[in-house]
């Protein structure tokens, strides 16, 4: 089989297990509004099949796609789903939780969330426990799990972290346009509750028009505050 760049570094993982599981996160940087993670997995019957090489060939970091070809990419994620040749699923921290466990500890806990409800309705595998020495406490050799960016701590499930993974592993790349298109599609909703930010435009980030709308109109509920007096100390 013929791979694509994306495909080639999950194949190594493949030779080695029956699921692979891409995690990824949207919305870590913003100044409002939630962080997103997605967990997406599938095993060798999707990996191999044409559909894996069609994505793998049109996926590769989310970042530089446009939101409609995200969201067109996304739906047929869904038809795959629906077949049974893959899964994913979204998990999510609040603006609350953000300030209670800061943007790591919520980002963390919004990948856990993904995982462990992509877990629970899994057929064929678990997840990999962690922590502890023994037998009840050993790695599944069926799953692996990969995480784009540096390696989380602490987290319960043992994984593989890969910088730029969005653009290095089918499978993160894969994440990554689920939580991309999960959040930005809550950012519009905040846009419709919150119309003076322009949430719609640059999903919470801190554009030059959020900026100046946060001076002129104040924080909504959905502004990050320990983000915002990083901002205020550089105007």
């Amino acid at each position: 089989m013929n791979l694509t760049a994306l495909q080639q570094h999950d194949a190594e993982l493949l030779a080695e297990c029956r699921h692979l599981i891409g995690i990824d996160e949207a919305g870590r940087g913003a100044l409002a509004g939630p962080v997103v993670a997605a967990a997406c997995v599938f095993s060798h019957g999707f990996f191999e099949s044409a559909e894996a090489v069609t994505l793998s060939a049109a996926v590769n970091d989310s970042k530089q796609l446009s939101p409609a070809a995200r969201a067109r990419y996304l739906r047929q994620m869904q038809h795959l789903q629906q077949q049974g040749m893959l899964d994913f699923t979204a998990g999510i921290s609040s603006v609350p939780e953000i300030a209670e466990h800061n943007i790591l500890g919520a980002t963390r806990l919004a990948m856990q969330r993904a995982l462990e409800t992509l877990a629970a309705r899994a057929t064929g595998w678990k997840l990999p426990c962690s922590g502890l020495a023994g037998p009840l406490f050993t790695e599944d050799p069926a799953v692996r799990i990969m995480v784009d960016g540096r390696p989380l701590k602490p987290f319960p499930y043992p994984h593989q972290a890969l910088v730029q993974g969005d653009g290095r592993s089918l499978a993160i790349a894969m994440a990554s346009i689920v939580a991309k298109v999960t959040r930005d599609r809550l950012m519009l909703e905040l846009d419709a509750r919150y119309p003076d930010y322009g949430f719609g435009g640059h999903k919470g980030y801190a554009t030059l028009h959020h900026r100046r709308a946060i001076l002129a109109c104040g924080a909504c509920p959905q502004h990050r505050p320990l983000f915002l007096r990083k901002l205020f100390k550089r105007l």
